[in-house]
This record gives structure tokens, sequence and C-alpha cells, in this order.
């Protein structure tokens, strides 16, 4: 039981005692109890123990407590002192100085390691900054690219069978696949048997589209006119995915392919765009016959570099008319 409140019980006793008869007092003076006046027990109240009078048996005192099967006892003096608490400490932040191998590791990577912590949780500039990252994160999924930016790459926009985001997310398989509007309007608008054909798409980041799009192509573009290599009709895809450029191989039969898409955003960055390139993508080319140019963003490899180095991998495909692990083996 709370030691308090056995003093304050043992006040109480004390109080009623104190203002009762002189004589009671008196009797009380002259022959103290050599036991302490209250017991406690936890033990029911039909247990063999009973509570008796002083008068009865001085002795025994007038309460009894158990706690664990074990007898109690409460003394009737004040004077006794409550136990000291320990004296409050000041919150210490974690401010040991990081060994050599998580500095180098800081200089070699954007990810969270020795941020440091408050006791067993984060420091609260680490917290929100995570919060923040993941908020990117999601509105780069959910994201749309804007009419002004396609209207600047001077592009037109098809779909895929992809009705909604939701169903983007859940059906990757609808996301590879072209409506029969944009088969249509591709066939309509697009050269055709181009050398190389562009495609744009916002895939899982319409960030990462808008923030480097417009470099990477305009450098490709570039970098394409250079070499004198033909390129074809540029077109946004709306919700698509990777594999979806082999029905584009199959509709207009380009020799090279270059899907410049959006990735799926982390919780460092959600701005990076890939750009994946396939000698003659068909229905069924297998995920060997693709090659990429990843981590395209402010963070990573600059766009307007990657602009001008896929020229050059666009080149040296049509060279040895392979791509992925069969240009591997004939450069090597």
């Amino acid at each position: 039981m709370n030691e308090q409140i056995v003093s304050m019980i043992t006040q109480l006793v004390m109080e009623k005692m104190a203002q009762s008869a002189d004589s009671q007092a008196a009797k009380a003076t002259a022959a103290p109890t050599a036991q302490p006046l209250i017991q406690f027990y936890d033990k029911p109240a039909n247990s063999q123990h009973s509570i008796t009078e002083p008068e009865a048996a001085a002795s025994e005192p007038l309460i009894k407590l158990y706690q664990h099967g074990q007898l109690h006892t409460a003394s009737t003096t004040l004077e006794q002192p409550l136990p000291e608490a320990a004296p409050a400490q000041p919150f210490q932040f974690d401010t040991a100085p990081l060994n050599d191998s998580v500095q180098a590791a800081q200089k070699n990577t954007p990810a969270r390691i020795g941020v440091g912590r408050a006791g067993t949780r984060p420091k609260t500039k680490t917290w929100l900054k995570f919060r923040l990252d993941h908020a990117a994160a999601v509105d780069a999924v959910y994201g749309e690219v804007s009419e002004e930016l396609l209207q600047k790459l001077n592009v037109f926009q098809v779909t895929t069978k992809v009705i909604d985001k939701e169903e983007y997310i859940t059906r990757p398989d609808l996301g590879r696949r072209l409506s029969d509007e944009a088969k249509a309007l591709i066939q309509q608008k697009c050269k055709a048997q181009p050398t190389v054909q562009i495609i744009i798409s916002n895939g899982l980041s319409a960030s990462a589209i808008e923030e480097n799009v417009q470099d990477v192509y305009l450098a490709l573009q570039q970098s394409l006119n250079n070499l004198n290599i033909d390129m074809g009709t540029t077109f946004y895809i709306d919700k698509g995915r990777v594999a979806l450029m082999d029905e584009i191989g199959e509709v207009l039969q380009p020799d090279v392919v270059v899907y410049l898409i959006g990735e799926r955003p982390g919780l460092v960055s959600a701005e990076s765009m890939s750009a994946y390139l396939c000698y003659k993508p068909r229905i069924g080319t297998v995920e060997a016959e693709r090659m990429v140019i990843s981590n395209i963003h402010k963070g990573g490899i600059p766009p307007l570099e990657a602009g001008a180095y896929l020229g050059t991998v666009v080149q040296k495909i049509l060279h040895y008319q392979a791509s992925g692990v069969e240009l591997v083996a004939k450069e090597g």
C-alpha cells in the first residue's frame, strides 16, 4: 500500500484519539502498547483474522493490512522522514562526435544516417524533414504534368487503358497498353519508322518530369541533331509504364525507343527521372534487352549532362544493333 495513504490514515486515527476523553488519554499514557496501533491485511472481510478493540487486547493493533501474504504494520509516529526523491537532471542531447566511418558515409549518401536522437526518438528537425519528404513523395505520385510544360515541349498527349491513379497503382498491366484512341492518334500524328522515337511519361513521379524533362529532352534533341540521327515525333503518355515502349515499337516500328519516365519517389528525392532505351522493342521483349540511365535529377546525374550522354548511347545502340545485355556482349 502507498506509504502516503498509510500516513494519512495514521494521522486521522491520532487526531480522533486526541479528541477522546482525558481518562482514555491518561490510560493510554499510563499503559502504552508495545505493538503499533495499525496493521494492514490483504485478506477478505470474512478472514479468520479479526479486528480487536484496544481495551480487549492492548498488544494487538487497531488495524491490520496484509500485502502478498505478509503482515505490514503502520507506526503511530509521524516523525519518520519520507524518502527523498532523486534530484531532477536537465535533459542532455546526444552531442557525442560521429566516428570517421559515419562521417565518410554522410559525404557519399543522402540517406538518414548519423542524424542523432533525443532520448529514444528522432530529433524534431529530422522528424519534420522525414514528414516533408514523405508528403513530397505522395504528391509526386498523385500529381499531374502541367499543360504549360507540354506546350513548351510541343508534344501532344495520349492515354493508356488506365482510368485513374488508383487503378494505375494497382493494375500495372493496364499502364503497359495504349487505349484505342491513343493508337489512332499516334498513327495519325507520328512519323512512321523513325530512327529514334522519343516518348515521355509521368510514370510514378510527375514532379520528376516537371523538374527535369525539358533540359534532358532539349539536350538529347541537340545531341541527336549533331550526330545526324533521324528523330520521330515526340509525344507524352499519361500514366504509362516502362513496358509500354514495346507497343510503341509495334505501332511505329522505330530502330530505337528512348523513354523518359518519372521513377518511383523515395524519401530522399521525389524528382528522380530515368531514360529507358531499347533496340527495336516489340511486344514480348524481355527486360534484359532494355537499358536505363537512372537517377536523373539535380542531386544525381544533371539533366543537361544526361541528355547529351543519351545521344552517345543511342549512337552506340545503332552501331551494334543491340541493347541491354546483348550490347554489352558485343562491346566486350
